[in-house]
């Protein structure tokens, strides 16, 4: 692909080749692991429902249509990119990609030294074989301070070190509005998925607010375990009844959301294993993930004392 001037040179990523590599098609040599097993260099495989989700945590809502008339994986994973460079945030979404807790069906089992090293193995594989495609045209990318950046060959690149992106209530209004759109269109699915990444982000905020580094396991359930304990939203005898018996509500909010169309569950299902959703259900959920939202925003600020 050609790039003209002044052109950002991530677009060079849009090629069959390189998607492939991104979304997991693509599968390289084998390495071992320092265990003695066998490994091969590829990125985790996003499936077209995984690639949907992604797409909306990054701000460009897709349904998954289970009756047919789907794009290709590389074109769902081609249109988020052209999104992200639109929107400065391809070094973000290469992040995601990358990230450790994307490997955990492949890594989970190992010792922790072992998942160590097999992730540093994979990523700068993975980071070989990209550059591969994009050495003859005299560009590189290359991870600088934990952000992906796209240079000519050896040139020298300075990046500000990145802060953790602001979650506020116009945010979550914004994202919760999105979903009740599609609730009004019958998106019951889409509706459920961006008031899962609402709760995601926010809980994932609250915690990176603390210096710490949320759960990789990708259950909503542990975010919320960790704010919980971050911010010591315990029950508190000194505490009115009434306020204690709504924060245990509140957990059982968190509960049902856990396991309402996530990965392990029914939430690329189909048939009789796939739960039907009504549309009072479908505003519930927005409802009740938009509410649980802006609690743990309150939380956050007042015990960072932000405004």
């Amino acid at each position: 692909m050609a790039i003209r001037p002044n052109q950002n040179l991530f677009e060079l990523l849009r090629t069959r080749e390189i998607l492939a590599i991104l979304d997991g098609d693509a599968t390289f040599e084998e390495f071992k692991l320092k265990d003695g097993s066998s490994m091969s260099i590829a990125l985790p495989y996003l499936s077209g429902p995984d690639l949907c989700d992604l797409s909306t945590r990054f701000g460009l809502p897709v349904t998954y249509s289970w009756g047919g008339g789907t794009l290709s994986r590389w074109q769902y994973l081609d249109e988020l990119l052209e999104h992200c460079i639109e929107r400065n945030k391809c070094s973000d979404l290469l992040t995601y990609i990358f990230s450790k807790r994307q490997f955990n069906n492949i890594l989970a089992g190992h010792t922790p030294e072992v998942i160590e090293d097999a992730y540093k193995q994979i990523v700068e594989g993975i980071m070989r074989h990209i550059n591969g495609y994009l050495y003859f045209g005299g560009n590189e990318l290359v991870l600088i301070d934990d952000r992906f950046v796209m240079r000519k060959l050896g040139a020298t690149v300075t990046i500000s070190t990145p802060k953790i992106r602001t979650i506020d209530r116009e945010y979550i209004i914004s994202i919760s509005k999105r979903a009740m759109e599609d609730v009004e269109s019958k998106n019951f699915d889409s509706a459920i998925t961006k008031s899962r990444t609402l709760l995601e982000e926010v809980f994932c905020y609250a915690i990176e607010k603390k210096g710490e580094t949320p759960s990789t396991s990708g259950n909503i359930a542990d975010l919320y375990k960790q704010v919980k304990n971050q911010y010591n939203m315990h029950a508190d005898a000194n505490t009115d009844r009434r306020i204690n018996t709504l924060l245990s509500g509140l957990e059982k909010i968190i509960s049902s959301i856990s396991e309402m169309r996530n990965k392990d569950s029914d939430a690329h299902g189909v048939g009789a294993a796939r739960i039907n959703i009504d549309e009072h259900h479908a505003r519930l959920f927005v409802n009740a993930a938009m509410s649980m939202a802006d609690f743990i925003l309150s939380v956050e600020k007042k015990a960072n004392h932000t405004v």
